[in-house]
This record gives C-alpha cells, sequence and structure tokens, in this order.
C-alpha cells in the first residue's frame, strides 16, 4: 500500500477538508471496540455512473459486540461526501462524531451481544487506479467496443475505497448483500450468489449475497459481459456452479480459458482440499486490469496468455487465493506471505501435477531469480499499509517468490504427505476438511510454525527464523582441505542452521545432517563434489546475484542509450 499526496479537497457538507490520502494507512490497527465486536451483516447499494465516472453508495452495517461499548469506529475514504449518518435510526449530525484520517469515531451505547446498526449515505470520485491492481482503486475503461468497463481493486488501499468496513484483514462480514445500479445493457458481476436483477428508467440493479468475504474482495465489475456457465462435480460428493463473465467478442478464447478450471478444481481440492465458498460460486471475470484474488469472482486480465507451460498462470495463481487469502485470512499484513507465498508455490505444484517434474523445476529457477532480500517478510509486530516506518521494510515482492521457496525447502525436508497436511490445517483448521465441517480462519507464521511442530515432532523455529523474519538467505559456505571438505551454514541471525544437505559427491549422493549446521565429507583423489545437487534448498546463490547486476547495468546502457538517441531528435 502506498501513500499518496492528494491535492484534491472534497466539498460538501460533512466530507472532512484535508489534502493527505489518509485511507493509506489501511490496516491501521483494530481498536479495542472493532475487535471485540462481530461484523453481522453489511449491506451495500452502489449506484455506479460511468459518464460523470462517481459513486453513491448506501451502507447498512450490521454490528454485535461481545461486551457492552459506548463509541465504535469505521473506515471511509475521505474523498466521499457524507450526506447522512445514522446510528440505531438515530441521524447524527457532523458535531457527534468524528472523522480523522479516514476513521469515523461515533457514540453508540450498546449492550453485550445487542445488535446495532450503522447507516452511512455518501457520494464522490473514488480513487481512480493508476497502475491497477498495484495502486488501489477504480478503472474506468473502455471496451474493443467502446462500451464502459469497470473494475474495482482495492487490496493494499483498503475496502474504505469503496464502502464503509473495518478496514482490517480480520474485519470481515459474515455476510455481504450488494445491490449494483449500472446503466441499462451493462452487467454488474460481483461476488456470491446472484439474487437477481431488475430494470427501471435506464438504470439496471443486480443483487448479491456472498459469505464472509475478505475485505478487500469486494468487487465492482461492469461492462456488457457475456458468461459461460456450468456445474462441477467435486471429488467431495458436492456440485460447484462455475460462471465465466467474459467481454462480448472473446468467446472463443473465452471457452479456451474456462477449461481450465476443472483442472484447477481437480487440483487444488486433490492437493489442498474441498473448495472452500460451495454455497456462493466458482467466478472468473474478466478486467481491465491484471488480475485480483476477488473473492468467488476472481478478476483476470492477463489477455488469454499462455506460456511455454500451456496454461495461463494468472488465472492459476489468482484461483489459489480462494484457499490462501479468502479461506485462510492473515490475521495482519506482516503475515501476507501466507497469502503469496502458498499462492506462487501453487504454481510449481500445479505444473508438477499436470506436466511432471522439469516443468516444476523450471518454474522454480524462474522464482529463485526474482528474490530480492531487501528486507524480512515478517516483522513481527503489525505492519500499517502507508505508514512510513512499516512502507520502509516492505519485503516487497519476496512474500511471493521467497515465500514459494520456502515452503519448496520444507516440503523437501518434511515429506509430501507431512507438507499437504500442514497445509491443510493451516487452511481449514483440521486435517478432515469435508464441505460443512469448516468455516473461514485467520492465521499468523506462528500458527503455521506450530502446526508444522505437531506434525513432525520437532521444533521448526530455527527454520522460519532464518528465512522468514532474515532478510538474509543462509549461504552454504564449503572450505576443502586436503580430501575433507567442510560444509557450514551461515545465516543472518548468527544462529545455528542444522538444515541437511545432500552433496553429490562423485557419482554418489552423500546426506549431510548438518549439525549445528555443519557438515563434512570425504573426497577421493579426483572426486567432484556439487552441494544441493537437486536444488532442494534455498540458499544464497551468488550467480544470479551477479546476473541480476549484469541485466542491471545492461538496462541502464540501453535506457541511457535510448535517452541520447531522444534528445538526437
Amino acid at each position: 500500500m502506498r501513500k499518496h499526496v492528494l491535492t484534491l479537497i472534497l466539498a460538501g457538507a460533512t466530507a472532512p477538508a484535508f489534502a493527505i490520502d489518509y485511507t493509506a494507512t489501511s490496516g491501521l490497527g483494530m481498536t479495542l471496540e472493532q475487535q471485540s465486536t462481530r461484523f453481522d451483516v453489511a449491506e451495500l447499494s452502489f449506484k455506479v455512473d460511468p459518464t460523470k465516472k462517481t459513486l453513491a453508495g448506501e451502507a447498512r452495517l450490521t454490528f454485535t459486540p461481545k461486551h457492552a461499548i459506548q463509541q465504535f469506529a469505521i473506515e471511509l475514504d475521505p474523498r466521499y461526501a457524507l450526506s447522512r449518518f445514522e446510528v440505531n435510526g438515530k441521524v447524527l449530525s457532523k458535531s457527534e462524531y468524528s472523522w480523522k484520517e479516514g476513521r469515523i469515531s461515533f457514540p453508540v451505547a450498546a449492550s453485550a451481544n445487542t445488535a446495532f446498526e450503522v447507516k452511512l449515505v455518501y457520494a464522490g470520485s473514488p480513487q481512480v487506479a493508476k497502475r491497477a491492481p498495484w495502486d488501489g482503486g477504480i478503472v474506468w475503461a473502455k471496451t474493443p467496443s467502446g462500451q464502459p468497463w469497470i473494475a474495482t481493486a482495492v487490496e493494499g488501499e483498503g475496502c474504505d475505497l469503496l464502502w464503509p468496513c473495518v478496514d482490517h484483514p480480520m474485519g470481515k462480514p459474515l455476510q455481504v448483500i450488494q445491490h449494483i445500479t449500472v446503466p441499462q445493457g451493462l452487467v454488474a458481476a460481483s461476488n456470491g450468489v446472484f439474487l437477481g436483477e431488475s430494470s427501471k428508467d435506464g438504470w439496471t440493479t443486480y443483487n448479491w449475497k456472498a459469505t464472509e468475504p475478505t475485505t478487500y474482495a469486494i468487487a465492482l465489475n461492469i461492462a456488457p459481459y457475456d458468461t459461460l456457465k456450468s456445474n462441477y462435480q467435486s471429488r467431495f460428493g458436492n456440485t460447484l456452479p462455475m460462471v465465466f463473465y467474459y467481454l462480448k467478442g472473446n468467446d472463443a478464447k473465452a471457452r479456451g480459458l474456462y477449461e481450465e478450471l476443472p483442472l484447477y478444481l481437480n487440483f487444488f481440492e486433490e492437493v489442498v482440499g474441498p473448495y472452500p465458498f460451495p454455497k456462493d460460486k466458482v467466478g472468473i471475470v474478466e478486467t481491465p486490469h491484471l488480475g485480483m484474488e476477488h473473492q468467488t469472482i476472481n478478476a483476470y486480465g492477463n489477455g488469454y496468455k499462455k506460456d511455454i507451460n500451456g496454461y495461463d498462470w494468472l488465472m492459476n495463481h489468482e484461483f489459489a487465493h480462494e484457499w490462501f487469502g479468502n479461506q485462510i485470512t492473515n490475521a495482519d499484513w506482516d503475515d501476507m506471505w501466507l497469502h503469496e507465498g502458498f499462492a506462487m508455490y501453487m504454481q510449481p505444484l500445479y505444473l508438477e501435477w499436470l506436466r511432471g517434474r522439469v516443468n516444476y523445476d523450471a518454474e522454480m529457477l524462474r522464482q529463485r531469480g526474482l528474490i530480492r532480500n531487501a528486507h524480512a517478510m515478517v516483522s513481527g509486530k503489525p505492519r500499517p499499509h502507508g505508514e512510513a516506518a512499516a512502507e520502509a521494510i516492505d519485503p516487497g515482492t519476496d512474500i511471493y517468490y521467497k515465500g514459494a521457496w520456502i515452503l519448496h525447502t520444507l516440503r523437501n525436508q518434511i515429506g509430501d504427505a507431512a507438507f499437504r497436511r500442514s497445509m491443510r490445517e493451516l487452511v481449514y483448521g483440521r486435517n478432515d476438511p469435508k464441505p460443512g465441517n469448516f468455516k473461514p480462519r485467520y492465521a499468523t507464521t506462528n500458527d503455521y510454525v506450530a502446526i508444522v511442530d505437531k506434525i513432525t515432532g520437532k521444533k521448526w523455529a530455527w527454520f522460519f527464523d532464518a528465512y522468514v523474519r532474515e532478510a538474509k538467505i543462509p549461504a552454504l559456505v564449503a572450505t576443502q582441505s586436503g580430501h575433507r571438505v567442510n560444509v557450514e551454514w551461515q545465516t543472518g541471525n548468527g544462529k545455528p542452521f542444522p538444515l541437511p544437505i545432500d552433496v553429490r559427491v562423485g557419482n554418489r549422493v552423500v546426506k549431510l545432517p548438518m549439525n549445528q549446521g555443519k557438515g563434512s565429507f570425504e573426497l577421493k583423489p579426483f572426486e567432484t563434489y556439487t552441494l544441493d545437487p537437486d536444488s532442494k534448498v534455498l540458499k544464497d546463490q551468488p550467480e544470479i546475484a551477479a546476473w541480476r547486476k549484469d541485466e542491471a547495468e545492461r538496462a541502464a546502457v540501453a535506457a541511457a542509450a535510448a535517452a541520447a538517441a531522444k534528445r538526437g531528435k
């Protein structure tokens, strides 16, 4: 999540007048009242005007506190003008609540286990995503035929860009009902179950209901869509409705992509477990941005590309988030690698399942070249998105690629059976998931470490401390004295790292237990050796650093030459 300076100061009776985009503090932290209150229902009405590029919204939010409370807070982007604010039917004047840094704090006298309702009516021009999905907001685009093509993506900046919410990973409502009104002739595809549509005065309202969606997953997808629909018979005995909303004219390409969906379902249900949202749907929608893991309506904008493996990596990755991100959600942004690392590792696992080991190894090598090691993936404390201190230690894309390599290493240490069980227990909280016996859950890195400890009967803190909580990748250093080769792990934290490794010695493979992070082996005359010959572990690789440096230098020379040529014109 990034901070932006907002030069526009909103007009409106109750729009706070400040020039900083305070919605950038997504994941800032929950208030004590938010932590102790259940978010029951969010009923959201949106009217989207493509001509004016505005959004008018009405939100009815129902909460139930576990303990008596006297105040509460919700988040809403201050770009909007708030025209009405009610608590339990009582209209609050501007003086009765505060709206600071994107957080609306207000009084509410609610006793324990007694629900209260908040209603907000708001309107304005939502933040435009300059480079979605990396920059959050709304995308106002046009289809090839010139019709409106609109989508939202707010993972980093937060749900408050669209609707009044508890802008934190643990702020999920148990149910979200949406009424999305768009110009007649357009279709509004969104999360969950389609409840029907109605038209009046040139506008059409599409109604949706979703079960416990991730806060940033609520999505508007608006275009003149066509659909592909069918049912998938799950290995768990239930039937899953599938739907793909695609742009008119892309029929053949859309069918080709849609045919991959049953393969993904078969893979994920075999390797991880049941599709998490069978009563909603399996949904994909074509978008004018690359993609996002919007629950049951995954955004897809990869242009129907395939790579050498013959699959669409983008759709595979976003679909993986139904398990890693939507079913299991990080309890704090600091544990975001539980979303992205697992989802990224599903790509090589899928290729191994579909094509074989060569494809798996090739994908792992590709991902290895993208690890940056600028900062640790997990800091061990809440990491508010948008705050300077948090951004200064942002691990960036390492939560994807380094996360995948950590899981690759762990799998090679504990074996396939234990690794798959660790995924099931992380995702479902149990080893025997079946439709109906699990609910969406939250987890932290420490939760996953505890799961691996329990399954293996060993302690793995040393492993995760070195890989997840340190930026520097452990280095495997070998020194030779005569015929003896001594091997040692060197870690960023300086602690012993007893990770076993294979060594090719001549024509044989020797396993070194690396007790206390050290090991050794003997060479016969003229024998050669290779450390970790099958690349089973994540280790520092100087050749990759040299390659990256060379690539950067060549890019700089090319950029300078292009700039000089431009000046010459």
